[in-house]
């Protein structure tokens, strides 16, 4: 796939135009799942005369959003289009971006990262190109592809993008001498909520299920519930825990039966290649992103894979057990930390798509 070399004598122009792309993109974030988020500007001289985003699946794309927010539309035979994401090239449930862009006569396209959607994946720019349309690809590349890192790492992997998360006391322990007990504050606890309602998934094993009896849902929030995802190899978790609930579908991978009743699903697995094995599975159900939030026994099954690819870390820096399980240990440093209150989280990245 050819992609132009951005003319250094307009980079920075195109830079602050695709730094505003990302801006828009980043309203819907969390609407617009299976899509990616994507922004749009459409400039005229040295002026933005149209915006847009993605706002959620099924509706218009950022690019036709922008397109239709321009006051004088006599302008676009004139502009410039920009676009966080390579615009579309096939028919959904919404018309081709890059057929509209050609139709309204718009002469100069600019493309933050392209699209690897076997769908797309080149054929908008070539739609464009074949129209005679100037295009640029490639400014901000990497903010953009960081944007949409679960969109990206769900097609070109075919995985769910995973974030590992736990709780640990300042003396590094999961748990008060193998009792559960909180670690985490107030404040640390309606952000990790926060964080469920912006992921597709969240999974535990078997021990953290039958030790902390968890809901899985965003319950100190407004928003949607994860799908629930449990490792319970030998069905050891009964059917009247929270797990379970009516709140949001649960998937419980295990070695024993394949089934299905009301919100729950039975998935039956192997040892050999468990981990492989069930993020083939949720990326067949078009799961993008999981949260781990098991025990030290889960969470270090994906370390071991090193299938994992950011990890936030949450210590309690004023408690202290002095015994019980001992938190996992990340062979990367922290790449960036946050303090709330007696909380510090740190944030770890290990497959990183863009800044």
């Amino acid at each position: 796939m050819t992609v132009k070399t951005v003319n250094f004598h307009f980079m920075e122009n195109h830079e602050q135009y695709m730094h505003r792309c990302i801006q828009l993109a980043a309203n819907a974030a969390g609407d617009t799942y299976p899509n990616p988020m994507v922004g749009s500007v459409i400039v005229y001289g040295d002026r933005i005369i149209g915006e847009g985003w993605h706002r959620r699946a099924g509706e218009p794309h950022a690019e036709v959003n922008a397109i239709n927010s321009v006051r004088q539309p006599e302008l676009l035979k004139g502009s410039t289009l920009y676009v966080s994401l390579e615009p579309c090239a096939h028919y959904g449930k919404t018309p081709p971006c890059a057929v509209r862009i050609v139709q309204e006569g718009i002469p100069r396209v600019v493309i933050g990262a392209m699209d690897p959607n076997v769908q797309v994946n080149g054929k908008g720019k070539k739609i464009l190109e074949d129209a005679v349309i100037e295009v640029t690809a490639g400014v901000l590349e990497k903010e953009c592809l960081h944007l949409n890192r679960r969109f990206f790492t769900f097609q070109t992997k075919n995985r769910p993008y995973i974030i590992l998360k736990w709780a640990q006391t300042a003396d590094g322990f999961l748990d008060n001498n193998f009792q559960p007990a909180a670690i985490s504050n107030s404040l640390v606890r309606t952000l990790t909520h926060r964080m469920r309602a912006g992921e597709n998934a969240i999974l535990v094993g078997t021990r953290t299920a039958l030790n902390d009896n968890p809901s899985l849902t965003t319950r100190e929030i407004p928003g949607a519930n994860p799908v629930r995802v449990l490792i319970d190899l030998d069905l050891k978790v009964p059917k009247m825990f929270n797990i379970f609930s009516g709140e949001a579908t649960t998937l419980v991978f295990n070695l024993h039966q394949d089934a299905k009743e009301a919100n729950v699903e039975w998935i039956k697995v192997y040892r050999e290649d468990l981990i492989p094995d069930i993020l083939k599975s949720l990326a067949e159900r078009k799961i993008q992103s999981v949260i781990v939030e098991g025990g030290l026994f889960t969470l270090q099954q994906f370390i071991n894979h090193k299938l994992w690819d950011e990890a936030m870390v949450i210590t309690n820096d004023r408690l202290y057990f002095g015994g019980g399980t001992a938190a996992p240990q990340l062979s990367t440093e922290a790449a960036a930390e946050e303090i709330y209150r007696d909380n510090r989280i740190a944030h770890y990245i290990n497959h990183p798509y863009g800044v």
